[in-house]
């Protein structure tokens, strides 16, 4: 077995930045054709294109908020008209609104769950209509140990990543029998511009808890990615994969 996808097309939503930059990297690596889902920042999203030009990959650019069902679809379908198929499906797109729960606003708790996990509801089910026609995907939802554990200040982030977890399971229960494969992944503590954010005091208090005693690499949670979408991972669907470093143990 291989874990190259040469010829496989794979849509990755909020694909620009952080870990989804390097799970397209990756998939770009093991020879995917890649639909790019960016939102806002088109200059990020240009670079990306260059970088995996630069590696021999083919990509395609495609604007949207997956938030909204005709931005999802679009998004989706812009697969099939590039490169005739979609085989993967790695729903990456997220947002944080953090608050304290008596100080959070409804549009706060609403964004979030919109972004993060009516997002992942859209691109999942235009995604299954062709992928059940072909008998054949691999669905990958990015989660969190937030969703697993909780976080005070995150109500509202980790409702949305603890219903993607609940999604995943029940998803992958419905597409087994077409050969679909769902699965989430719950990454903690990543270094992205998210964590560079934090003071070297909450640093210190983080890294208290991870045995590892360090922060994760978007790399590292693209190689699994890069698994589960491959043909050895054929037999695991609706599992969902801490890469924490230990800290939910």
């Amino acid at each position: 077995m291989s874990s190259a996808l040469t010829g496989q097309t794979a849509v990755i939503t909020g694909a620009v930045r952080g870990i989804g930059r390097a799970i397209a990297l990756r998939l770009a690596k093991s020879e995917a054709n890649l639909i790019i889902n960016y939102y806002q920042n088109e200059a990020a999203a240009l670079d990306l294109s260059r970088k995996i030009a630069d590696l021999g990959g083919h990509c395609v650019l495609v604007r949207g908020d997956v938030s909204h069902p005709d931005d999802a679809q679009k998004v989706i379908q812009s697969s099939l008209e590039n490169f005739n198929r979609l085989d993967i499906l790695v729903n990456n797109a997220g947002i944080n609104r953090d608050n304290l729960l008596l100080r959070m606003k409804e549009d706060e708790f609403s964004q979030v769950i919109a972004v993060n996990l009516l997002g992942t509801f859209h691109c999942t089910k235009y995604a299954s209509k062709i992928m059940m026609k072909g008998r054949y995907g691999r669905i990958v939802n990015i989660s969190s140990v937030v969703g697993i554990a909780g976080n005070a200040g995150q109500a509202n982030y980790a409702a949305s990543k603890a219903g993607i977890i609940g999604f995943t399971k029940s998803v992958a229960k419905e597409l087994g029998t077409r050969n679909i494969t769902v699965n989430a992944i719950a990454p903690g503590y990543i270094k992205t511009d998210m964590t560079n954010q934090l003071s070297d005091d909450q640093k210190g208090k983080i890294l208290s808890r991870i045995p590892l005693g360090r922060f994760g690499l978007p790399e590292e949670v693209a190689n699994m990615v890069n698994f589960l979408v491959s043909d050895e991972a054929n037999y695991i669907t609706g599992q969902v994969f801490r890469i924490d470093g230990g800290m939910e143990i």
